[in-house]
């Protein structure tokens, strides 16, 4: 949990004070919010434990203010991998709605304008809700998100490594700088501060990716000369012996 976690819940538990009233608005405003991350965290599991099975090594999930991160040792090169591990998140959120949905309902007004009643059954339909919300939030093709890995599996399947992670995240840059501008026109700062996280992401991570190629290309091109150049001198090796 990142220190600016804690921040997050005491903004909750102000703005239950005010809008509520009391030690109950507090509470209740509180619990939503550890209730929703929990439903990030089962999130983040489902790719986690989908990574581990390709034995990539999970140190830990990471909740901040603007979500949770599972943070993987390394990011698989085979795309079927990369496609499997990334749409394993979305599906716990979509599973979860499939589940709930027979015995809560939708509420009404799904799904523009959805009003849930004060009640225990309202809490469960808000839940469906916020997970339907999730799972296609992070379909989005804004990579580094969930929708734009899945892209960029795709396309890996068809390109270069490297070529598929560009095209990825210039169309990620795309759509992140728009949806930062449409957010800041609707006074959604938190959106807006979420996708400029997104996009610094993307680009980091485009230029992780490139310096790793590289880095392959110098030392496969360093192995080659060695390989090739043939040896100095035809005598034999001088072998040095110690004192007898």
């Amino acid at each position: 949990m990142h220190a600016s976690f804690v921040l997050l819940l005491l903004y909750a538990g102000l703005e239950g004070w005010q809008d509520d009233g009391g030690w109950t608005g507090m509470l209740i405003s509180v619990i939503m919010v550890v209730v929703f991350f929990i439903c990030v965290v089962l999130h983040e599991l489902g790719h986690s434990l989908t990574a581990r099975r390709y034995g990539i090594r999970v140190p830990r999930i990471l909740l901040m203010p603007i979500g949770g991160m599972a943070e993987f040792e390394r990011i698989p090169r085979q795309p079927s991998a990369e496609f499997l591990i990334t749409i394993a998140g979305p599906l716990v959120n979509f599973a979860i709605v499939l589940v709930l949905l027979p015995f809560v309902g939708l509420p009404p007004g799904f799904p523009f304008h959805p009003v849930y009643e004060d009640s225990i059954r309202g809490l469960w339909q808000m839940l469906l809700y916020w997970n339907g919300l999730m799972g296609l939030f992070n379909l989005l093709p804004v990579f580094p998100m969930d929708g734009g890995r899945i892209f960029r599996a795709l396309l890996a399947s068809r390109l270069p490594y490297l070529q598929a992670t560009w095209w990825a995240v210039m169309v990620g840059r795309v759509l992140a700088i728009g949806l930062i501008l449409r957010n800041l026109y609707l006074e959604n700062y938190m959106l807006a501060v979420l996708f400029t996280f997104i996009l610094v992401a993307g680009n980091a991570e485009y230029q992780a990716a490139l310096r790793r190629e590289q880095e392959e290309a110098y030392w496969r091109e360093m192995a080659r000369e060695a390989v090739t150049v043939p040896p100095a001198t035809d005598e034999p090796p001088l072998i040095l012996h110690g004192p007898n």
